[in-house]
């Protein structure tokens, strides 16, 4: 009877290992690597590590031999030993990139895969890089540096955020009914060296992203800890510095702890010194209470302060009154702050529930002097105006993840909720004079703004097909208390959005992926705007939908390509710079996004991404319909050598095509090709040095353009015409670094 139940019981572990195998992926310091490729030989079966590193795949005997792999990992493979009973910790080795490692799947964002190959086959040198590094997004300054960037996606002039979503660490970047611009998205609070991954997606069809995911989100996460502690000291012309420190504090298996430093200034090529100085500072803990969870918290904290040359006039730059790098007021400039504290956790509950959140607080400060129109409605004192606020935001963001069986079918759950509250104080807009005396008030007063929603995303796993439905739901609550009326004193207004998606992705096999991706998605109005509109149309919605394509046609080359549509109901936008309300219409997109990466070596790849895009406004005539500013040609890319010995480098290029500057494309925004050169030289294990070049070619290019109707303080009249920023000229910095 013994031998029987011997049997029967080495039958049934045997069967239940069958079934199941579970684990988890690490470094050889303990950090989870989330995305790791398993790979049954035996039963064909795969799965992917969530963000805890943890992973189970099915019908997996013992004998079994598993395939692991990640990208910057050697692959392993290990022969199951175990029973289900015992979860087993493998440990990956740090390897170059290989092209070849990257599995496309309907878990796995292949799309993000591909920004952490840029990101490692090309780092980032600065917080405004970082954008760039999603394909077909373009970022021009034009304030001295200290403002945040003009951002361009998808045929969208997105200003500074409006229809991008941008998060660091679940914490939003962008401010909602900011003082400058609604969606005001400043990401110089980041350390571009702290980060670990980018996440982004073009459209409107996450529901994990809301409020501005029109054209797209991008989400980055912080790194646990670094491989060693560097401090880098970098120059260059035109009074440029950067100081950077990186230190781990703690690096154990279970505790980990770092501080980062960094420290710019730059004077700019103008002949009014930009005076821009910028501090960041970083600190980061994160501990694993047990093998199942994990506790994060994060402080950072950032100031800068710099003048600026504003916008110029083209022709007061071609009758000679000034140079390309000169000014008609050189008054203009500003500062700002932003403090964060983050705490997250995650936790797999067992082995079908993950479950993950974040808490987060920010202080947030800005102030701004521009002058845009010069004399134009004030031909005594000009048109200076100030934007101030004082801001405090925080918020909360659970997520629920389960895995469930509906009868044969395989179905991902994903539950979601949370909320948001801004509460800035003394939003003012008003005209100035020399930064020191304010003539008059345009607008002032005190907004509370809070956003409550919950979301649920279900993946249904039909063969080679995953089908997702989701929908997301959104409460606002906007309240405005007017210091100059008593019109709207301490009106509120609320409003709720209804955001369905439905995506379907076809997956043959691990090197091809087909995908139908629909949704509607939406940005937020103003308070301001809210409140006197009475909730009317302040919601509005953008419809959008894609079909695309991810494949590996050879194991060293990857492609994407997408057609897709965009269409936006009318919006009533605040303009913080004139402080009214204007109505845009209702506008539609349509285009082609295209990308490619090649690695022809070990230690040469290549990249390359470009977007074709039609933008046109729905209610206006034909040849009066453009829309300003929207790009219809992007193209962007590079050529970059990493581990070649001890060298490494790249040549990366930017083009952006000629547009419209205003409706009926009277007035053209001249398009520019800029090439920039970087090279790395490893000396030691101790010691390595390289260099920049911006602009290689030298070539005079408008890094921002603006049709603005302006008046110079000798003119009768007003002239409207393109207003630009000039781009840098070649510009060289060189740098240091000591790793230890």
């Amino acid at each position: 009877m013994k031998y029987i139940l011997l049997i029967l019981f080495l039958y049934s572990s045997l069967y239940i290992s069958a079934q199941e195998f579970q684990g988890y992926i690490e470094t050889s310091n303990g950090t989870p690597i989330e995305g790791a490729y398993i790979f049954n030989k035996n039963s064909q079966k795969h799965a992917h590590s969530n963000e805890s590193g943890y992973f189970s795949i099915e019908k997996t005997n013992i004998g079994d031999s598993l395939q692991i792999g990640s990208l910057g990992y050697k692959n392993s493979i290990t022969v199951i030993k175990n029973t289900v009973n015992k979860r087993n910790t493998y440990i990956l080795k740090e390897a170059p990139f290989e092209l070849n490692e990257v599995v496309i799947s309907p878990k796995i964002d292949a799309l993000s895969v591909v920004a952490k190959i840029d990101l490692q086959t090309n780092p980032v040198g600065s917080s405004q890089e970082i954008l760039q590094k999603v394909p077909g997004l373009i970022i021009g300054q034009h304030a001295g540096g200290g403002k945040a960037e003009q951002l361009f996606l998808r045929g969208f002039d997105i200003d500074h955020g409006t229809d991008i979503s941008i998060n660091v660490d679940n914490m939003p970047v962008n401010m909602v009914s900011h003082a400058h611009g609604q969606g005001y998205a400043d990401l110089h609070f980041v350390i571009p060296e702290t980060i670990e991954k980018i996440d982004f997606g073009k459209g409107p069809y996450n529901a994990q992203y809301g409020n501005f995911a029109t054209a797209g989100h991008v989400g980055f996460t912080s790194k646990e800890a670094f491989t060693k502690n560097t401090v880098t000291f970098t120059y260059g012309d035109y009074g440029y510095k950067r100081n950077l420190g990186l230190f781990n504090v703690l690096n154990t298996k279970k505790e980990k702890a770092y501080i980062a430093t960094e420290l710019i200034g730059f004077d700019g090529p103008f002949k009014s010194s930009q005076n821009f100085e910028r501090f960041n500072v970083m600190a980061k803990y994160s501990s694993r209470l047990d093998a199942n969870s994990k506790i994060s918290t994060s402080v950072s904290h950032f100031t800068s302060t710099w003048d600026a040359s504003g916008q110029i006039p083209e022709r007061a730059v071609n009758s000679g009154l000034i140079t390309r790098f000169g000014a008609i007021d050189d008054t203009e400039g500003g500062k700002t702050s932003r403090t964060n504290v983050n705490i997250g956790l995650q936790k797999n509950i067992d082995k079908n529930t993950f479950f993950k959140a974040n808490t987060y607080y920010s202080n947030y400060n800005f102030l701004l002097f521009s002058n845009f129109t010069f004399f134009l409605d004030d031909p005594q004192n000009g048109d200076q105006i100030k934007q101030e606020e004082s801001r405090n935001l925080f918020g909360l963001n659970t997520q629920l993840k389960k895995n469930l069986n509906w009868g044969e079918t395989k179905v991902n759950l994903e539950l979601g909720s949370g909320f948001r509250t801004d509460n800035s104080t003394g939003n003012e807009l008003s005209h100035t004079a020399n930064r020191k005396t304010t003539l008059n008030n345009i607008q002032l007063g005190d907004i509370k703004e809070t956003n409550i929603f919950g979301y649920l995303n279900a993946n249904f796993n039909l063969g080679n097909f995953t089908l997702s439905p989701a929908l997301r739901l959104d409460n606002f609550n906007f309240r405005y208390a007017d210091a100059l009326s008593e019109v709207y004193d301490n009106n509120s207004v609320s409003k709720t959005a209804f955001s369905p998606k439905l995506n379907l992705v076809y997956h043959p096999n691990k090197n091809t992926q087909y995908y139908l991706k629909s949704g509607i998605g939406f940005h937020s109005n103003d308070t301001r705007v809210s409140v006197a509109q009475n909730g009317y149309k302040i919601l509005p919605k953008a419809y959008g939908v894609d079909l695309g394509t991810i494949l590996k046609p050879t194991k060293n080359l990857f492609l994407n390509a997408a057609a897709w549509y965009l269409y936006s109901e009318q919006e009533f936008v605040y303009v913080g710079d004139a402080g009214i309300v204007e109505p845009s219409g209702a506008s539609k997109r349509f285009g082609l996004d295209f990308g490619a990466r090649y690695q022809f070596t070990n230690w040469l790849f290549f990249n390359t991404d470009l977007t074709y895009t039609i933008a046109r406004s729905v209610d206006e005539n034909s040849g009066e319909d453009y829309i300003p500013l929207a790009p219809d040609f992007t193209l962007v890319g590079g050529l970059n050598v990493t581990n070649l010995g001890k060298f490494s480098g790249g040549l990366q290029y930017k083009h952006l095509n000629n547009r419209p500057a205003n409706e009926d494309n009277s007035i053209v925004a001249k398009g520019y090709t800029v090439f920039n050169l970087n090279a790395n030289y490893q000396w030691s294990s101790f010691i390595s040095t390289g260099i920049t070049i911006d602009n290689v070619f030298d070539v005079e290019w408008n890094e921002t353009q603006f049709a603005t109707t302006t008046r110079l303080q000798n003119e009768t009249t007003p002239v409207e015409e393109i207003h630009f920023t000039p781009g840098t000229p070649f510009f060289i910095k060189a740098n240091i670094s000591f790793t230890f």
